[in-house]
């Protein structure tokens, strides 16, 4: 089994240096697609149960969208539901779409032996995405936001964060896929929360912006050694993550809490400001000083 994951990042690394090699090309792009493809499909004729599981997924992250519109139409009318529809399945499918293509990231960490199903705590990562595909496609809708269901879709998607690595620590199925889709999830909620933000007025844009910079930088540094260098990308977490994040949350809970209880609280929100904004800076540089140095022990 070791020999397999061996064999399939070899494959990607030959992938990589010929879409380098052929200067990014359109034809290049199109055969790295293809065959990237191919080689999960070929994953998943390989073990069907995995592919099973992953079907029961898209089944069941379908009905859970179908809910999500069906609560729209019945409070908002059909024409805010329309508007928000497109964008909300354009998101869906790629969340679906990308999950089948890392299936093959399922594994093991230490045997690299592939889970037969895609898991409870992968589920909840999933159903983070789909939170925040709905914000996201009222966002591309042009659909304003208010600010209990900013607040509604943030909560959801703190539950589920902390839902999904408890679970996953606790069942033994950490992978390479939970983390790959953790991180992808979480960026497109703060996304989602972060544009929905601005877009009401509450957050200042160039805030927003910070913010986001947070997750923006260490992924343009990931695709950097990805594509250019052909070396692995590198995830993991820092402490300076987990503060800025931390903080982050809270923050945005001061934000949209209650009148009530924002009159009482507000005097914090500009400490608080500051400290997040320092944070967002110091977080992806650590990130990035982490990855160069486990690249320095690797050679």
């Amino acid at each position: 089994m070791a020999s397999t994951v061996s064999n399939e990042s070899q494959f990607v690394v030959d992938l990589l240096a010929t879409l380098r090699h052929e200067r990014f090309s359109l034809a290049a792009w199109a055969r790295f697609f293809a065959r990237s493809w191919d080689m999960s499909r070929s994953t998943a004729s390989a073990y069907p149960g995995l592919k099973r599981s992953w079907r029961h997924f898209s089944l069941a992250l379908g009905m859970l969208g179908f809910a999500l519109l069906a609560v729209s139409y019945k409070l908002e009318g059909s024409t805010i539901t329309l508007r928000l529809l497109p964008g909300f399945l354009f998101c869906v499918a790629w969340q679906i779409s990308d999950l089948y293509w890392h299936l093959g990231l399922n594994r093991e960490p230490q045997t690299g032996a592939l889970y037969s199903n895609v898991g409870v705590a992968n589920f909840c990562t999933q159903v983070r995405g789909l939170i925040a595909s709905y914000v996201l496609g009222r966002l591309i809708g042009g659909v304003p936001t208010p600010t209990i269901l900013i607040l509604s879709a943030f909560l959801c998607g703190i539950a589920t964060d902390m839902l999904d690595g408890y679970i996953a620590r606790r069942t033994h199925t950490q992978s390479k896929l939970g983390q790959i889709s953790d991180g992808e999830a979480d960026f497109c909620l703060y996304l989602a929360v972060i544009l929905a933000l601005i877009q009401q007025g509450i957050l200042p844009l160039w805030v927003g912006m910070v913010m986001l910079a947070r997750f923006l930088l260490p992924l343009l540094a990931a695709l950097t050694s990805y594509f250019i260098m052909t070396q692995p990308v590198r995830f993991g977490s820092t402490i300076w993550g987990k503060c800025a994040g931390l903080v982050q949350c809270l923050y945005f809970l001061i934000l949209l809490a209650p009148a009530p209880l924002a009159v009482i609280i507000w005097p914090v929100n500009l400490p608080l400001l500051l400290v997040t904004l320092a944070l967002m800076i110091a977080a992806p540089t650590a990130q990035i000083v982490m990855n160069m140095r486990q690249e320095k022990r690797s050679e």
